[in-house]
């Protein structure tokens, strides 16, 4: 991947175009990752096999979790 501040990026936004249409680019604003610049291509095949919250959530015949329940000491405050 490579990486351009803020500052490069929009002084030169078709280099960037060009670098992304290779490899994504991290865009980063004040020296921190802030920003992926991805071809079409690359978005969409990383977005193709994302599954919604509510798919995931109904997905439960591949799930099997085993687990203790956790234990906890309630008190009567005395009210």
């Amino acid at each position: 991947m490579i990486q351009i501040s803020a500052r490069e990026f929009n002084q030169d936004v078709s280099a960037a175009k060009r670098h992304a249409s290779k490899r994504p680019v991290i865009i980063t604003d004040r020296g921190k990752p802030a920003y992926v610049l991805l071809s079409i291509d690359e978005y969409r095949r990383l977005s193709q096999n994302e599954v919604s919250l509510v798919d995931r959530l109904s997905m439960d015949e591949d799930l099997n979790i085993d687990f203790e329940p956790l234990k906890i000491d309630l008190k009567d405050p005395g009210l």
